[in-house]
């Protein structure tokens, strides 16, 4: 069983910009991981992934504006979100092979 934390959301103006950590209890390295948003009353969406060797990718509505990292000394996976819009307002949940956080929740007034 693989443990995964996703802090750092907030309420946060449009145009403003946030920082999302998912830390894992068990070693990240070698692993893909991925970020994902659900918003009310939306299916769950996949945002950025990045591999093992730090290859990154990204949904179409947030590419140049959000960037995934990782520091697998820490294991942990960033989500760094710049230029945030009101529909990037969701639950923000990461996933590590079957596994997934709570969730952060992410609110962006306009």
């Amino acid at each position: 069983q693989v443990q995964l934390v996703e802090s750092g959301g907030g309420l946060v103006k449009a145009g403003g910009s946030l920082r999302l950590s998912c830390v894992a209890s068990d070693h990240i390295i070698n692993n893909l991981v991925g970020w994902y948003r659900q918003a009310p009353g939306k299916e769950r969406e996949w945002v950025a992934v990045i591999t093992g060797g730090g290859a990154t990718n990204y949904e179409d509505s947030v590419k140049g504006r959000f960037t995934i990292s990782r520091d697998n000394t820490k294991n942990t996976v960033f989500l760094q979100m710049d230029s945030l819009k009101p529909e990037d307002t969701a639950v923000y949940l990461c996933k590590m092979r079957q596994f997934w956080g709570q969730g952060t929740q992410v609110t962006v007034s306009s």
